[in-house]
């Protein structure tokens, strides 16, 4: 496409970077034309501001880095088994 304009692809991807402050200024200037003229695009943005403003607000509390990387050993060890009595 041109360089002014998105695709609705392209804007959906800027759409999820904008929601982690990983987009450049001229992606979300670009985005901002593209959802004057794309209603679809401009709903997607509208869920994901409030996705965003959920999650952000929840009190969800991940496991730790070595919670992790022993779930990830016991699981790899269970595959390893399932497919050895397959």
């Amino acid at each position: 496409m041109s360089k002014l304009f998105l695709s609705c692809d392209e804007a959906s991807h800027v759409c999820d970077k904008a929601q982690y402050n990983e987009s450049t200024f001229w992606e979300r200037l670009k985005f901002r034309v593209h959802i004057l003229f794309c209603n679809l695009c401009k709903q997607h943005s509208i869920t994901n501001s409030k996705l965003t403003e959920t999650m952000n607000k929840s009190k969800i509390v991940c496991l730790d880095s070595k919670s992790k990387s022993e779930m990830k050993k016991c699981l790899e060890k269970e595959m390893k088994s399932q497919d050895a009595n397959h």
